[in-house]
């Protein structure tokens, strides 16, 4: 074997990042929840916890959370201090651990979404917006805007006027054709697309006749929706030019390799952190090992190097 010291760093668009690992939106929160249990500088990026333009509540703390076999459902409902308080309190914490730092957007309207990237332009620390494309439009009776091509396309053209930052739509699984969602994105300017977002499920208690979720329904993560979110990981790397961060239940170096080989130029990793705040930092060490092993240069020679098995 060559002697040789493989490469992690990838682009997307504008952003650099020294090695393809990014700790999700979500289960991370803002940082600060999860200092001191594990070196998260040593990531290629942190997406912080969705923020809107005011503070949300969320839903009734009752059961806000269930395990399910091989995964979880959550129904947190965007709890979030809003931006004001992130920009004050939350976005100085997360700079201390020197990686770039993406900001998760979310909103109920387009104008929110426009409103929440002026204020967050120019703030210092922040590398580009994630924006949550799952949320409930409501002046449109409470679709999503991720599962409608043009309103999907709104919101991203509505984020780039309003941003110097790269902006990285998040998409939903749940739609028929992603890749036509993707192609939205793109056209209207965004630099590269993540997904996917949580698949919508639920779990009922057979002896109450009840949801066991208080707000009924949510979204499922972990390792039960991997081959689903790979295949649309696939399908919108198909469909777009831009770059693609893949999630969906990536627990091990293995997980992340497949997204990578079926296009995706990074991979963000969530549910496992719940049960082990190192599963990130185990990949970036297992993917230099992987280089190592094949003698491979760059992480950038394995994006995209999936051959499909003849017809």
């Amino acid at each position: 074997m060559t002697d040789i010291s493989p490469s992690l760093k990838v682009r997307l668009g504008a952003l650099e990042l020294k090695n393809p690992v990014i700790a999700a939106s979500g289960p991370w929160g803002y940082g600060d929840e999860w200092n001191g249990l594990a070196p998260w500088g040593e990531l290629g990026a942190l997406v912080l916890k969705t923020i809107t333009f005011k503070p949300k509540a969320g839903n009734p703390p009752r059961a806000r959370t269930i395990e399910t076999p091989a995964g979880m459902l959550n129904s947190i409902g965007l709890e979030n201090v809003g931006v004001e308080a992130f920009l004050s309190e939350k976005l100085a914490l997360a700079r201390r651990y020197n990686t770039p730092i993406i900001a998760s957007i979310g909103g109920d309207s387009i104008d929110e979404f426009a409103d929440i990237a002026a204020r967050l332009e120019g703030a210092e620390g922040l590398s580009a917006l994630e924006v949550n494309i799952s949320c409930p439009n409501v002046k449109a009776g409470g679709m999503a805007f991720g599962i409608d091509p043009a309103m999907a396309a709104e919101v991203t053209a509505a984020v780039k006027r309003n941003s110097s930052l790269p902006v990285i739509p998040k998409l939903t699984p749940n739609v028929s054709d992603i890749g036509l969602i993707a192609r939205a994105c793109e056209a209207a300017g965004a630099d590269a697309i993540s997904l996917v977002n949580t698949f919508s499920g639920m779990a009922i208690d057979i002896n109450t006749r009840h949801p066991l979720l208080g707000a009924n329904f949510g979204g499922l993560s972990g390792p039960a929706i991997r081959p689903a979110a790979l295949l649309r990981v696939y399908q919108t790397c198909q469909a777009v030019k831009i770059p693609v961060i893949g999630m969906g239940g990536i627990m091990t170096v293995e997980d992340a390799l497949e997204f990578i080989i079926a296009g995706a130029s990074a991979v963000q990793v969530g549910t496992a952190l719940f049960i082990d705040p190192l599963a990130a930092h185990k990949v970036v060490a297992g993917l230099l090992a992987y280089l190592k092993r094949n003698n491979l240069a760059s992480i950038t020679e394995l994006v995209g190097s999936l051959e499909l098995n003849p017809a």
